[in-house]
């Protein structure tokens, strides 16, 4: 697993002024974000809300104006794979993983562009120590195991392509509380090793009650922002999101 030092005291990832939208129908609207080393940011909000769409503006999936940097790289001229290139890495919502292979190539394709194979190796053991549900599958095809196996074995193959910032999309959806919330516990544990995570959820209580900070995002815009114990205390959060 790739990691970047803590001690740094710029942001890992700066977004500014960012827009995109489908087919000339805006959906992002002047929206910044900054994750700093070692951090598990939320960006949480409602269905509908764009943050989807902003995790695919930052792989560059989806065409837009602004400021994106990773790592001081500026990551808007870009191509997808480039990007990927750099360390962004997505865990992309409904896991995507290829069902007919057994979970231990899931996780290999995973680090299917690295050439430190001693690494790979390492960190494939890394990986069922991680998610020991996982070593005991390794031979299992990956489509007939359980949704929260599939999201662990989606993350292992996240993790595995060694990335500067892991960028999970709806981590909690379609699983049982206990399951999301042992994954959560997994995000703790890589946040030792230096991962940063970008954590995109629509389950605000969930998110903000494992993360550093947050963002709430409401029709493309960032419409709160700070430390997510703060965010979890704040009235109109709870009116709005909570149900409280």
């Amino acid at each position: 697993m790739s990691a970047v030092s803590a001690e740094r005291k710029e942001p890992l990832l700066q977004v500014s002024g960012l827009s995109a939208g489908y087919g000339g129908m805006p959906v992002l609207h002047d929206v910044a974000i900054e994750i700093f080393p070692a951090e598990i940011v939320a960006l949480v909000g409602s269905n509908g809300a764009g943050k989807t769409t902003l995790l695919r503006a930052l792989s560059r999936v989806l065409a837009g104006n602004g400021k994106i940097v990773l790592d001081r790289k500026d990551l808007m001229p870009l191509t997808p794979d480039q990007a990927f290139q750099t360390g962004l890495v997505q865990v992309p919502e409904g896991r995507q993983l290829f069902d007919r292979m057994t979970v231990q190539d899931n996780l290999l394709m995973g680090a299917f562009r690295r050439n430190d194979k001693a690494a790979v190796a390492r960190d494939l053991e890394k990986m069922y120590a991680l998610f020991p549900r996982m070593a005991e599958r390794r031979r299992q095809l990956a489509g007939s195991m359980s949704g929260g196996e599939q999201q662990m074995c989606a993350m292992a193959r996240g993790l595995m392509a060694a990335p500067l910032l892991l960028m999970i999309d709806e981590m909690s959806l379609g699983l049982a509380p206990i399951i999301a919330e042992q994954l959560m516990d997994v995000l703790a544990e890589i946040r030792k090793e230096g991962v940063t995570v970008l954590l995109v959820e629509q389950d605000i209580h969930l998110a903000l009650s494992g993360a550093d900070r947050g963002y709430v995002m409401e029709t493309g815009r960032i419409v709160h922002s700070g430390l997510a114990k703060d965010l979890i205390d704040d009235p109109e959060v709870q009116r709005a999101y909570l149900g409280l």
